[in-house]
């Protein structure tokens, strides 16, 4: 199975929690959070990342 990670890059306030949680694929750029992937396999620490936003700004979508 694989999942997309979205992010609403605007409502993301740089708190930098997702790269806290999920080192393996967030990063900080700047002041914003990025995803170093948006198509995994594994949405284990993506999930944690997901839960970790305090705005709430990461989904993960299964793809078909």
């Amino acid at each position: 199975m694989a999942y997309r990670i979205k992010q609403d890059a605007d409502a993301c306030i740089g708190c930098g929690s997702c790269a806290d949680v999920c080192p393996s694929n967030w990063a900080m750029q700047g002041e914003k959070a990025v995803p170093k992937n948006t198509k995994v396999k594994d949405i284990t620490c993506n999930q944690d990342a997901a839960d970790a936003c305090p705005v709430q700004c990461i989904r993960i979508e299964e793809l078909d």
